[in-house]
């Protein structure tokens, strides 16, 4: 079987999850949430998670960028096309990166018409509270189905000033209640609460009515996700509300260093990894 094949829908009586069926787990089995930027990663992810997020984060998993600011629609684009051909059940959400919605309700409309045609992922997530209450209710009202993300949201971290948990004074919760309550109005599928105390997201989760999806939250939330490459030990330096379930990084250096090590003695490729000459016809 070719890569190409192995990366196709196996089957088309399964169904992918949709925004929907997302919506309707608050309160039930917990929502697997993780991220992937390509067609293998997403594979493997499908068979074990109800989303797969396209982050902005690949700017800085895959391109060494220092925040998600860089990072353009024509990137998140071409990795979310990779997710769809490697994925068949798992609800596929994009972010929308900086600068690609947030000046005006129709820029926000343009951009996310051209993801979801150019991709065919079944969600967009916006990162805004109140700010972008009526841009959500704008979207959600014209059929693009739209995850909120409060709390710490990474695009604006030349605002905040850095990645710093929110919501850690209570004197600090009333905006971001206010956010999560605005954003969920507005018609958001979801919300993701990103690096928020504890105790407040917790609240929150139990007082508003779409699904939360944790991310250094609370297990409280109706769902968590994190970045596939921290929590495989892939990236050298993670928030402090990572788990890594995995330690790839010295396994893949132990084996590239196998392998160069095979080249410079001459020992890869053997016989069995070359093509010897056909035996001529008699």
């Amino acid at each position: 079987m070719s890569v190409h094949a192995s990366l196709s829908p196996a089957s088309a009586e399964v169904r992918r999850l949709s925004a929907p069926d997302i919506r309707s787990r608050k309160g039930g089995e917990p929502i697997v949430a993780l991220t992937a930027y390509h067609a293998h990663t997403a594979r493997i992810a499908d068979a074990s998670c109800d989303v797969i997020l396209v982050g902005d984060s690949l700017g800085m998993v895959m391109h060494g960028l220092e925040s998600t600011v860089p990072v353009t629609l024509d990137m998140m684009i071409l990795q979310a096309q990779a997710v769809m051909r490697g994925s068949r059940r798992a609800l596929v959400v994009v972010d929308m990166p900086f600068g690609s919605y947030e000046a005006s309700r129709e820029e926000a409309f343009h951009s996310c018409v051209r993801v979801m045609k150019e991709t065919g992922c079944g969600a967009v997530k916006l990162e805004g509270g109140r700010r972008m209450a009526e841009t959500i209710r704008f979207l959600v009202e014209r059929g693009i189905p739209v995850m909120a993300h409060i709390g710490l949201t990474p695009q604006s971290i030349n605002v905040l000033g850095g990645f710093r948990a929110q919501g850690r004074e209570e004197a600090d919760w009333g905006p971001i209640e206010d956010d999560a309550r605005a954003v969920a109005e507005a018609g958001a599928f979801a919300m993701v609460i990103e690096a928020v105390a504890e105790p407040l997201a917790r609240k929150i989760t139990a007082e508003v009515p779409c699904p939360t999806i944790g991310i250094g939250a609370s297990p409280a939330c109706d769902g968590q996700v994190l970045v596939m490459e921290d929590m495989l030990g892939l990236t050298p330096r993670v928030p402090k509300f990572v788990k890594r379930f995995g330690d790839l990084g010295p396994g893949i250096a132990a084996a590239i260093e196998a392998y160069a090590s095979e080249v410079r003695a001459r020992t890869f490729p053997g016989p069995e990894h070359t093509y010897a000459m056909k035996k001529p016809a008699k």
